[in-house]
């Protein structure tokens, strides 16, 4: 059973992994009922190892694990990593690096987008994955042999799949179109979060710039709230009660009061008094600084069709070179370029995205190019000649 519950034990199989060029890393972890993420299991393999560290092994000293992730000269490979990277964030102060992530990857070799991880591994390895431990409770010990080598195989299975992916990028020359890819997850940015920015995760529809003001401060409160207690966000108040607090405004402890959801004590205990000066200052906000609407693109009439011949091309392109559709264009962006060709602001116009799939949109959008079916396929034709 090779799971890790000393620090010395450790120590040996972080060493055994120095100067490795990849390990492959997952993580098991419960936050139904805190804030932050509690770390339960580190999966990590190399290249011919693979062990659990238990997290929550009294005593355990996790330096050694934190110095791996940090070793210049082993890339750590994950599937989906944000929430994972979140964790080691929070537990390091800072991103890992270098980092690799399969579904990324994937969707750049045309796995499609966001592929799953049971979907990747059987296409790319013809594995299948055991689904029975995976509602598990991870907190609880002793985690069973079953338990173990269910967390196991998500990186032994991972680390064959990484060495089909690195091969299909090197074959189709895409590496750099990775590493832009990357950007987002390996920002530090990515991992704080904001509290004045906390209130546009509520839906707060059609709601006016002075209720949107009021939603930021008591979010933000709410935020920090959450933050300090360790719980989570909708433990300290729900978005709805959130959203009633912000259109009613009230000022005093008894018209808080008449919250619904909320309760005399909280109103008229130190909670209260915090809620109601987070409204007094979403109140104080000038007319001028107040929330605006996101300004959506005021885009000319007409252009629907266009925008559906487009979408025509750029389901063609990624069916002819297996990329994702979301990595090149979103619909928002096909809008743009509809509008307004080579001056659409938008990525598809920059880099690689412009060689396969917007220089030649901007083509078909003037009539340089145009779109046929032959033997059944559409096919680019070249107007210019």
């Amino acid at each position: 059973m090779n799971l890790i519950t000393k620090t010395p034990d450790l120590v040996h199989f972080c060493q055994s992994l120095k100067g490795t060029p990849f390990v492959t890393v997952d993580t098991e972890f419960m936050r139904e009922n805190t804030y932050y993420p509690i770390l339960c299991l580190v999966q990590v393999a190399g290249p011919d190892d693979a062990a659990a560290i238990d997290a929550l092994a009294p005593g355990l000293d996790l330096a050694a694990l934190f110095d791996l992730m940090d070793a210049p000269e082993t890339l750590k490979v994950f599937h989906a990593a944000r929430q994972d990277i979140e964790i080691f964030y929070h537990l390091m102060g800072h991103v890992p690096a270098p980092l690799f992530d399969s579904q990324i990857a994937a969707m750049v070799c045309g796995f499609g987008d966001q592929v799953g991880y049971e979907n990747l591994i059987a296409k790319l390895t013809k594995a299948r994955i055991d689904k029975s431990s995976r509602f598990t409770d991870w907190s609880r010990r002793p985690l069973s042999d079953k338990q173990i080598q269910y967390a196991l195989a998500d990186v032994t299975h991972l680390r064959d799949a990484y060495r089909k992916l690195v091969a299909e990028l090197e074959q189709n020359g895409r590496e750099k179109w990775l590493e832009a890819e990357m950007a987002i997850l390996t920002s530090p940015a990515t991992y704080e979060a904001d509290p004045m920015q906390a209130y546009r995760r509520i839906k707060a529809r059609n709601a006016k710039p002075r209720v949107e003001a009021l939603l930021c401060e008591l979010a933000a409160w709410r935020e920090r709230e959450a933050k300090r207690r360790d719980v989570p966000r909708n433990r300290v108040l729900r978005d709805e009660t959130l959203l009633e607090i912000a259109h009613h405004a009230p000022k005093t402890p008894i018209e808080l009061e008449r919250t619904r959801g909320l309760g005399e004590r909280l109103a008229q205990g130190p909670q209260g008094q915090e809620i109601l000066k987070a409204i007094e200052r979403g109140l104080a906000v000038p007319d001028a600084q107040l929330p605006k609407a996101e300004e959506r693109d005021d885009l000319p009439s007409g252009i629907g069709p266009v925008s559906d011949l487009l979408k025509v091309f750029l389901k063609m392109i990624c069916e002819e070179t297996g990329v994702a559709q979301k990595l090149i264009a979103s619909a928002s962006d096909i809008d743009n370029i509809a509008a307004y060709g080579a001056k659409a602001e938008v990525p598809a116009m920059e880099g690689w995205r412009y060689e396969m799939f917007g220089q030649a949109a901007v083509k078909l959008r003037s009539g340089e190019m145009g779109l046929a079916i032959k033997n059944k396929k559409v096919v680019l034709l070249d107007n210019s000649k």
